[in-house]
């Protein structure tokens, strides 16, 4: 995988970024944590645990503040959206992208590829074996109280991303 390092800002699109009207050297700094690392790699089945890896690795190097159950759920995330451009993108996305997008108080990750197609989460059917990935990454997401979504990319391929607060959230 290549990694592309730190972008330049870690708050998913119409987040908090809103500017807090303070001298630029009064803002608050980014905590250490904070960032954007985005990674490529081939639309093949090795670079589904490369991915997995790449990302476990990061939050640890990182030192973000996550717990174990919201990692394993990042890292399950990333590996169902590997695998979905992997399995379904690949014909016309020979590539595809992994951003892990940090804020202080959320971490976000997106898949990224060259495919139009925009996938639904499709309902239950005890009688397949697959066909289920987007069901439980919004599953996941959902219990951690966060949100996802599929977005055109401006290339005519899509993004699919889900971001996750880093505290624990209770369901009603």
């Amino acid at each position: 995988m290549d990694d592309h390092g730190r972008g330049p800002d870690p708050r998913p699109a119409g987040g908090p970024a809103a500017p807090t009207g303070l001298p630029k050297e009064a803002e608050p700094r980014p905590l250490p944590y904070e960032g954007v690392w985005r990674f490529t790699a081939a639309a093949v089945d090795a670079s589904v645990p490369q991915a997995r890896h790449a990302v476990r690795d990061l939050l640890h190097r990182q030192g973000v503040p996550i717990t174990d159950d919201l990692a394993q759920g990042v890292l399950l995330i990333v590996s169902e959206l590997v695998t979905n451009a992997v399995r379904h993108a690949a014909v016309l996305s020979p590539t595809l992208a992994v951003e892990i997008a940090v804020g202080a108080e959320w971490v976000r990750v997106s898949v990224e590829d060259s495919h139009p197609y925009r996938p639904t989460a499709l309902e239950t059917d005890h009688g397949r074996t697959g066909g289920r990935g987007l069901l439980l990454v919004r599953e996941i997401t959902r219990e951690a109280g966060g949100a996802c979504d599929v977005e055109h990319t401006a290339s005519g391929g899509k993004v699919i991303w889900a971001a996750l607060p880093l505290r624990p959230v209770r369901l009603p």
